[in-house]
């Protein structure tokens, strides 16, 4: 004879059964959150590489246009190079020799113009200490008071930014009063 089902439980049954049905839903939710943190651990090893990545491609582009700007520098005064060794092979008496420097002179100028650097205004001009540097003074009643006499060494901008003063000599006009 086959025995019946009465419905009643043992203890141990049931609390096994109960044990399984909640050590299940732990050990699933446990796996899905290993299943993220490898998932995110990959993400961001992925973003450090991809960090590491652009971080050496903009050193690289930097070092790219330095070396564009350094050579766009240079480049005007190659011709200028080439002039004074062709000037240093001449064979020609010291006025022909003067000419010529004067021309390279000149070239110079043109190279230093088309990288917007421009020379300090000086002879005539008022003293501005933000652009002359006074070497001396020389006592005249001629020229107004502070005025740039002679020019010793060219001072020379890049555009609004000085790159070195020019050095001067200023007129003294005791005559005048200083503000």
């Amino acid at each position: 004879m086959a025995e019946e089902t009465t419905g009643v439980y043992e203890p141990e049954a049931v609390e096994a059964a109960v044990e399984e049905t909640q050590v299940n839903p732990l050990e699933a939710e446990l796996a899905q959150l290993k299943t993220e943190r490898d998932q995110l651990f990959d993400r961001l090893a992925r973003l450090q590489a991809e960090f590491d990545n652009a971080r050496k491609r903009a050193e690289k582009e930097r070092q790219d246009a330095r070396e564009y700007a350094v050579g766009g520098a240079i480049e005007p005064f190659l011709g200028v190079m080439d002039n004074f060794q062709l000037a240093l092979k001449a064979q020609g008496s010291a006025d022909q020799l003067r000419a010529g420097v004067e021309l390279i002179l000149k070239q110079m100028e043109g190279a230093l113009a088309s990288l917007n650097v421009v020379p300090v205004e000086t002879v005539g001009a008022q003293f501005d200490p933000r652009v002359h540097e006074a070497l001396g003074s020389v006592e005249t009643l001629e020229f107004p008071d502070h005025q740039v006499l002679e020019e010793i060494r060219r001072g020379y901008k890049l555009r609004e930014k000085l790159l070195r003063p020019a050095m001067v000599k200023i007129a003294s006009n005791p005559s005048q009063v200083s503000d």
